[in-house]
């Protein structure tokens, strides 16, 4: 008890560091993702039934919301996401949704929804926008083929992801943005694939996001991974009857954030209670030696495991965490 003082000391400080180094990085001259000027897509309202002809119109009219993008794009001399743009726009690839306009947002499914029994969601953390979509977009398709057949994956870009760099990453400023259009979408998806189980997986800045819309969302799970913490002090405190898992990988440079909330004049940084924490609450498990990019590495301990916890599978967990 004698040491906790000069802990907290230490949190507040490391906090106060955070801030200063993200109000210190100077701002770079190139444009930003957000700068790329893009048309607005069409309307497509709210999921409705998730039949395969239903489905089939939905990606194709986000297919053509893409291709504009792309002419936009080009047109604006900016070859690079023009390319992405192409890549998103093959008729292999299925959105829900796509808007390309202040970095991107996007809803892209992996897998068979229409006729899905397990439904996992991604919902991606900072500096995550369309020039790094491929990122997102290669870690569902290795969650699709570590899931086997009955499962779909839906990558969730709908919300802008803060950068790393920048005070937005030490605020829950943008979670409280974006837990609504999450909460909504979920509660969409559940309707749109009835009797279907879905898992919501929450990779860094994206648990913050997670546990903003937790509350009486109809998922089965809802798994932390990577997290700087929540924003909220324990389980109970997330009012879910979702089971929470949480897990960080050994090398996860995530583990040296400091817990805890610090308010200033702008805002209240920092995230609170560690997920990994007995006293969080959470079910913790092993996810290997990676680091803070590996979890959905193919082959990965993590990725195995969360899609054991995706499929409803028994999962080895960790003891022990301070």
């Amino acid at each position: 008890m004698a040491t906790r003082p000069r802990t907290s000391r230490l949190r507040r400080t490391l906090l106060a560091a955070l801030v200063a180094a993200s109000v210190a990085v100077p701002v770079s001259g190139a444009a930003g993702p957000a700068a790329v000027p893009a048309p607005a897509p069409a309307d497509l309202g709210p999921l409705g039934p998730a039949t395969p002809a239903a489905l089939g119109e939905r990606y194709a009219a986000s297919r053509t919301d893409i291709r504009a993008a792309e002419r936009t794009a080009a047109g604006h001399g900016d070859r690079r996401r023009a390319a992405v743009l192409r890549t998103l726009a093959d008729p292999d690839r299925r959105f829900l949704s796509f808007d390309g306009r202040d970095g991107g947002r996007t809803t892209e499914v992996f897998g068979d929804l229409a006729h899905a029994l397990r439904i996992a969601v991604l919902v991606p953390g900072s500096d995550t926008s369309l020039d790094s979509y491929g990122r997102l977009g290669a870690g569902a398709e290795a969650l699709r083929r570590e899931l086997g057949e009955g499962a779909a994956v839906v990558a969730w870009l709908g919300y802008k992801t803060p950068g790393t760099a920048s005070r937005q990453i030490l605020t829950d400023r943008s979670a409280v943005a974006a837990a609504p259009r999450l909460a909504d979408f979920v509660r969409e998806l559940s309707a749109a694939v009835p009797g279907s189980r879905t898992t919501l997986l929450c990779h860094s800045y994206g648990s913050v996001v997670c546990a903003r819309a937790a509350a009486d969302l109809p998922v089965a799970g809802i798994v932390l991974y990577g997290s700087p913490g929540t924003g909220a002090r324990n389980v109970e405190s997330l009012h879910t009857d979702a089971t929470v898992w949480a897990g960080r990988s050994a090398d996860d440079w995530i583990a040296d954030v400091p817990h805890g909330r610090l308010p200033l004049g702008f805002a209240t940084v920092g995230f609170g209670a560690d997920p990994m924490a007995p006293a969080f609450g959470a079910r913790v498990f092993d996810a290997g030696p990676g680091g803070h990019s590996d979890y959905l590495r193919p082959g990965s301990v993590p990725l195995r495991n969360m899609a054991r916890i995706v499929n409803g599978h028994a999962v080895s967990e960790e003891r022990g965490h301070a």
